[in-house]
C-alpha cells in the first residue's frame, strides 16, 4: 500500500499496487468494524454486487479477499478527484459542465439499473472524476438488489441525509426513483454550490421534507431554464412525478443526446462506414449515364461509324471531374 486515498462509514481506501499486473489499484478495507457481521456481509455483498457491473462510467471491481480477519476488495483506481471535491474547490460548475458530468452519471446509472440494481447512495463524495473528465460511479456498499425486498423500515435509513429521496426516509417502497433523486441533489448542488436541502441529519431532514427546494434561478440565475427544468423535475417529491429513469433524465438533460454517453472522449471517433461526398456522388452517377449512353450507341444497329469520340478529362477535384463527364456527355450524346 502506498497511501491513504480516503476513510468512509465503514472502510478506509488505500492506493496500491498491483503487482501482476504493474497498475495502481484502490484497495477498500473493511477494518475496526471487520467484526461486525452484519456490516462484514454488506461488506462483502458490495464487492458482489460491484462486480456484476462492467461499465466505463462506474468504477470497477478486480478482486476481493480477506487478510488477517479483514475483508478487502481491490478495485479500479480513479486519477482525479470526487466531484465533492471539485465543488468545494471550484465552487459553482459551469452549466455546460455539470451537463457533461450528469450524462455521465445517467449512463452509469441506468447499466445499474438494467442490470437489477439501485445505488441508494448518489452524492457528490460517490461520484469520480478523472483528470480527463471522464466520471465513474462509486460505491455501491448499501446498493440494493431489485430482486431483494425494496422496504427501507424506520431507523435503518442509510445513506447521506442532504441526497435521500422522500421515500427512503418514511420507509416506503423503493425503486430507481431514489438515483434519480440523488443525482438530482447533486446537480443542483454543483450548479449552485449547495444541495437543495441543508440538513445533517434525518431529525432535520424528516422536518424539511414537504418543503420544495429553491428554485434554481433563484441560486443560479445564469443556469439555462431547459436545465432547471431537467434538475428541478428530478427533485420532486413523487418519484411518479420525476423522470422515469436515469436515461430519461439524460434525455432531459440534452434533448439532442439519443443516450447517455458513457465516456468523455478526448478527440473525434474513427468511423467504420464509408462517407460519400455529394461531389462523388455526382461523379458516380454521371459514369453511370456515360456507360448507358455507350449501350444505346451499341444498341442502334447504325452501320455508319462514328467519328471516335475524344477521351473524358481527368480532373483531380471530385466536382471538376463530374462536370467535365457532364460536358462530355452533352457532347458526345448529340
Amino acid at each position: 500500500m502506498e497511501r491513504r486515498l480516503g476513510r468512509g462509514g465503514m472502510a478506509t481506501v488505500y492506493l496500491a499496487h498491483d503487482e501482476a499486473l504493474g497498475r495502481p489499484v484502490a484497495l477498500k478495507i473493511l477494518e475496526n468494524l471487520a467484526g461486525d457481521g452484519e456490516i462484514r456481509d454488506r461488506f462483502v455483498r458490495e464487492a458482489r454486487l460491484a462486480a456484476r457491473l462492467a461499465h466505463p462510467n462506474i468504477v470497477s471491481v478486480f478482486d476481493s479477499g480477506e487478510h488477517g480477519g479483514a475483508p478487502y476488495i481491490v478495485m479500479e483506481y480513479v486519477n482525479g478527484a470526487s466531484l465533492a471535491e471539485l465543488i468545494a474547490r471550484r465552487g459553482r460548475l459551469p452549466p455546460d459542465e455539470v451537463v457533461l458530468l450528469g450524462l455521465q452519471a445517467c449512463a452509469g446509472l441506468q447499466h445499474a439499473h438494467d442490470h437489477g440494481l439501485i445505488h441508494r447512495d448518489v452524492k457528490p463524495h460517490n461520484l469520480l472524476v478523472r483528470a480527463d473528465g471522464t466520471l465513474k460511479v462509486s460505491d455501491f456498499g448499501i446498493a440494493l438488489s431489485t430482486e431483494a425486498t425494496r422496504i427501507t423500515t424506520d431507523g435503518t435509513i442509510l445513506g447521506t441525509a442532504a441526497y435521500l429521496a422522500p421515500e427512503q426516509v418514511g420507509g416506503k417502497e423503493l425503486s430507481g426513483g431514489v438515483d434519480v433523486y440523488g443525482l438530482g441533489a447533486v446537480l443542483y448542488e454543483a450548479l449552485t454550490g449547495r444541495p437543495p436541502l441543508q440538513v445533517s441529519s434525518l431529525a432535520e431532514l424528516r422536518a424539511a421534507i414537504d418543503r420544495d427546494p429553491e428554485p434554481l434561478r433563484r441560486a443560479a440565475p445564469e443556469v439555462p431554464p431547459a436545465l432547471e427544468s431537467a434538475v428541478m423535475r428530478a427533485l420532486e417529491r413523487r418519484p411518479e412525478e420525476r423522470p422515469a429513469s436515469p436515461a430519461a433524465l439524460a434525455n432531459a438533460l440534452d434533448p439532442e443526446a439519443p443516450e447517455a454517453p458513457t465516456v468523455k472522449l478526448a478527440g473525434p471517433r474513427r468511423r467504420t462506414r464509408l462517407r460519400l461526398e455529394p461531389a462523388w456522388i455526382v461523379a458516380a452517377v454521371a459514369a453511370i449515364l456515360v456507360v448507358a449512353v455507350l449501350v444505346a450507341f451499341a444498341a442502334t444497329g447504325n452501320d455508319s461509324s462514328p467519328a471516335p469520340a475524344q477521351p473524358i478529362p481527368h480532373r483531380a477535384d471530385p466536382a471538376q471531374q463530374a462536370r467535365a463527364i457532364s460536358d462530355w456527355l452533352r457532347e458526345n450524346s448529340r
